[in-house]
């Protein structure tokens, strides 16, 4: 943005008044552009012992698989946000219940939170989107683990897995963090089912 949506003025950076930290704001009227992170959201669809995902057409980590998610619009709430994108991205109509809110990742060095709801494959009714070249169903053993375009994804499917033995699904809070030398890491900050808990989760590629 280079120019003043209410008067049409030259775009300044600069510390308001007030503040602490530099915003884009007018040099002429003082209005104030914020800058805010982003939410990307998204379901994990399930059927049977399987989970659907989409091979990525599009850039980052094109031909990668994922589940279907992407930003939210606005105008729209998160879970319509991602029933949106599961639509879009793999065609699949899905079920979601009451307590589908699942894991969410904040990722401050990109300026991003991932919210991913547990959802139900309503038919098998589904096809690839403009932005998937496929999409498949899974089992634990048959998901390519080692192509799974991000660590959110990576994650939320491995907890998935590992839930689904007990049939018991807390909603988890991560925060993630990119190293330069030591790659990323994530840690778990918040847990529906233990008051307080706090640790270090795995560190992931």
């Amino acid at each position: 943005m280079k120019f003043c949506q209410q008067c049409a003025s030259p775009i300044i950076l600069k510390v308001p008044d007030g503040d602490d930290k530099p915003r884009h704001c007018c040099s002429n009227c003082d209005s104030i552009f914020y800058q805010n992170p982003k939410n990307v959201v998204g379901t994990l669809p399930v059927y049977e012992d399987k989970v659907l995902l989409c091979r990525r057409a599009i850039e980052p980590r094109i031909g990668k698989w994922t589940l279907p998610a992407g930003y939210m619009e606005n105008g729209e709430s998160s879970l319509n946000g991602a029933i949106r994108e599961t639509i879009e991205e793999a065609g699949a109509e899905i079920i979601v219940a009451s307590d589908s809110l699942y894991t969410l990742y904040n990722l401050p060095k990109i300026n991003q939170v991932y919210m991913f709801f547990r959802a139900e494959l309503a038919n098998l009714d589904f096809a690839p989107g403009a932005e998937s070249l496929e999409v498949e169903l899974f089992t634990e053993a048959e998901i390519p683990w080692k192509e799974i375009a991000f660590t959110v994804v990576k994650s939320t499917l491995e907890l998935y897995f590992a839930d689904l033995k007990s049939s018991h699904f807390p909603v988890r809070m991560f925060d993630v963090h990119h190293h330069k030398d030591t790659g990323i890491t994530t840690k778990l900050i918040s847990h529906s089912s233990v008051n307080g808990s706090s640790k270090d989760n795995s560190s992931l590629p």
